[in-house]
C-alpha cells in the first residue's frame, strides 16, 4: 500500500515499512514492523526504533496513520 503526504510517500507492507521523502536529496526511511510504532492524538508520527534504526516523521493527518495501521496489523496509541 503507497500513502502519499506532503512531504513524499509511505509504502507499507505486512513485514516492512519504507519512507521515501520528496526532494533533491530523496532520502529513504526503512524499518521491519518490529520496530514501528504508531503515535496518534494530533502527534499523527511513526516512529521505528530498534537495534538496527532509529528515526520518527510526522504524517499529515490521523486517516494516513490509521491506513498505514491496517496495512501493517499494529494499534495506534
Amino acid at each position: 500500500m503507497v500513502i502519499t503526504f506532503k512531504s513524499g510517500k509511505v509504502i507499507a507492507t505486512a513485514h516492512e515499512l519504507v519512507v521515501r521523502l520528496d526532494g533533491e536529496h530523496r532520502v529513504t526511511l526503512q524499518a521491519q514492523v518490529d520496530a514501528i510504532q504508531l503515535i496518534g492524538k494530533g502527534a499523527n508520527v511513526i516512529s521505528a526504533n530498534g537495534s538496527e534504526c532509529k528515526w520518527s516523521i510526522k504524517l499529515d493527518d490521523e486517516q494516513q496513520l490509521r491506513e498505514i495501521a491496517n496495512e501493517i496489523g499494529c494499534d495506534v496509541m
